[in-house]
């Protein structure tokens, strides 16, 4: 029982330095506070590498990087970055994917056009970092 109480007293701290930290960023659809603070930690940890959201993206591992050959066209992700950032953007690409009609229109319109699911997510997980980081800029400018 004393665990569950120090567990739900650290939940109880991180959400209220979250909400004060980043509001407008817990309102976007998947992200929870988990979510939050790894990308509030990313993005604090490297101030100066947010200042466009393609320096964002690279900071999380979800710029595009060329991967053709021969005739064929694609992308890959980029496998460097903040491991942590990154999984926030797929836990983000995976609650919208299940429980947002326009997401799931769109992979279903990619998955029409050919991309495989990995590539969906891929391009999903991009999307999401030009969305978020305006609103973690301005959350943080804020702070100070």
């Amino acid at each position: 029982m004393d665990l569950t109480d120090e567990i739900n007293t650290h939940n109880k701290a991180l959400d209220e330095m979250i909400a004060v930290a980043a509001p407008n960023l817990l309102a976007e659809l998947g992200v929870s506070r988990d979510v939050a603070a790894k990308l509030l930690i990313a993005a604090g940890d490297n101030p100066q590498r947010i200042r466009t959201e393609a320096s964002f993206a690279a900071l999380c591992g979800v710029n595009p990087v060329v991967a053709s050959s021969g005739k064929t066209t694609r992308h890959r992700l980029n496998r460097s970055g903040d491991r942590q950032a990154n999984n926030a953007l797929w836990t983000i690409a995976r609650v919208r994917l299940a429980h947002d009609p326009e997401t799931r229109a769109y992979a279903d319109r990619r998955k029409a056009e050919g991309l495989s699911h990995r590539e969906i997510v891929r391009c999903l997980k991009r999307y999401l970092a030009r969305r978020l980081h305006p609103i973690i800029v301005n959350d943080l400018a804020v702070l100070t």
